[in-house]
């Protein structure tokens, strides 16, 4: 299994909009997509900026390219998702998962 990370800002006051739109648009999505195993959203809030960190699932790297395309490390976006971030991690990152307690 592959775990795919990300993570992303949004100022303060775009922040409830940024999660709902991972919660409701692109996560639900991702399920359509073959070998995508689910996934977390993660949310920190500070005095001016809300950090997400993205963590998403895939069986394989076959899976994650399904999803990214070709240049797989390349961070995928919603174009209302550009609209809210303020700043981005410019790769995302993939690990083998090697142990699971869940």
């Amino acid at each position: 299994m592959i775990a795919r990370h990300w993570r992303g800002w949004t100022k303060i006051e775009n922040a409830d909009a940024y999660e709902t739109l991972l919660k409701r648009k692109v996560l639900p999505s991702l399920k359509s997509v073959e070998g995508y195993r689910g996934g977390y959203v993660l949310r920190h809030d500070g005095p001016r900026e809300a950090e997400f960190v993205i963590l998403n699932l895939f069986e394989s790297i076959e899976a994650v390219k399904r999803f990214a395309g070709p240049d797989y490390s390349t961070p995928v976006f919603e174009p209302e998702a550009k609209m809210l971030l303020c700043r981005i991690e410019p790769v995302a990152m993939h690990y083998e998962v090697r142990s699971n307690t869940v």
